[in-house]
């Protein structure tokens, strides 16, 4: 139990990407292959939306002024019942995650499986340590899921396609035109709440955002320029580079009806599914150690 507890918002800007990804066929990595883990689906596997769980997660922690490098962690079994065994094995992997966070730069803590990006995976610090395996590891689920949902003959995917054919006949009288389902999509910190006192600090929320890589880009223009870019101003751009009004149009539309169907699905499995559990797991245990960083550096 915490007593004298003050709140305090804390908001971690160095974990602002922890991943990207494209909705598109994988390649095969030799980096995901040294990997091998068995959980994972062989590429081209459907994967379906997961039941919600808690993991174990770690909570918080209490540290030592005196003795800084001391730390008495605070773990959450969440839905799960383990031995004592388990439960330390459990317990052992959050801390490596907490202390791959405190030990590598914050520039260094992402993963990246684009096709289009083969040379640049992970890295090489990170890619050795648990951590950067798991974290390649939810990216690769991550593709896999979201290409599933795109798929025409589940609930999600019948939804997504009609409204896609529906709105492209309405707006170019015709279906025929080139859609855009190749999305890079980001995932970033929305927010992690803190409260803390003299000796000890407790999550008590987190919540990690999905977005499209406009978007995304979108924001961090407006945070560094302080300027906001609008979807009209994203169809100027496209056509001012060469682009097609009809195909800009039609791939614009596309990722629209994305943000209203899929995005919402894959962030509602991101905070809450067992699919990523060790994300969850992972954004804890990277954000105590950014907060210890920043206090007691």
């Amino acid at each position: 139990m915490l007593h004298s507890i003050k709140s305090a918002i804390f908001k971690m800007s160095s974990l602002f990407t922890l991943f990207c990804f494209s909705w598109c066929a994988l390649i095969p990595s030799p980096v995901l292959a040294e990997i091998s883990l068995p959980f994972l689906p062989t590429i081209g596997d459907r994967v379906e939306l997961s039941r919600r769980y808690e993991p174990p997660i770690m909570q918080g922690m209490r540290f030592f002024a005196n003795d800084p490098f001391r730390f008495d962690f605070i773990i959450d079994k969440g839905d799960s019942v383990y031995n004592d065994l388990a439960f330390k094995g459990q317990a052992d992997t959050l801390i490596k995650y907490f202390l791959t966070s405190l030990t590598i730069p914050k520039e260094d803590l992402w993963v990246n499986l684009s096709p289009n990006e083969k040379n640049r995976i992970v890295p090489n610090a990170f890619g050795i340590t648990e951590m950067g395996k798991d974290m390649l590891a939810q990216d690769y689920l991550l593709k896999q899921l979201t290409s599933s949902l795109l798929y025409p003959e589940d609930e999600l995917g019948e939804n997504f396609w009609e409204k896609v054919y529906f709105q492209a006949q309405q707006k170019f009288d015709t279906t025929d035109i080139p859609l855009n389902t190749i999305n890079k999509v980001w995932i970033v910190p929305e927010k992690i709440v803190i409260y803390e006192n003299t000796d000890a600090i407790y999550i008590t929320e987190s919540k990690l955002k999905v977005m499209l890589e406009e978007d995304y880009l979108s924001a961090k223009a407006s945070l560094e320029e302080d300027e906001q870019l609008s979807g009209s101003n994203t169809v100027d751009k496209a056509l001012t580079a060469g682009g097609n009004r009809q195909t800009v149009e039609a791939r614009k539309l596309t990722s629209d009806i994305i943000r209203q169907i899929i995005i919402p699905a894959v962030e509602e499995e991101v905070n809450h599914g067992e699919h990523f559990t060790k994300l969850r797991q992972m954004y804890h245990s990277m954000g105590l150690a950014t907060w210890y960083k920043r206090k007691m550096k």
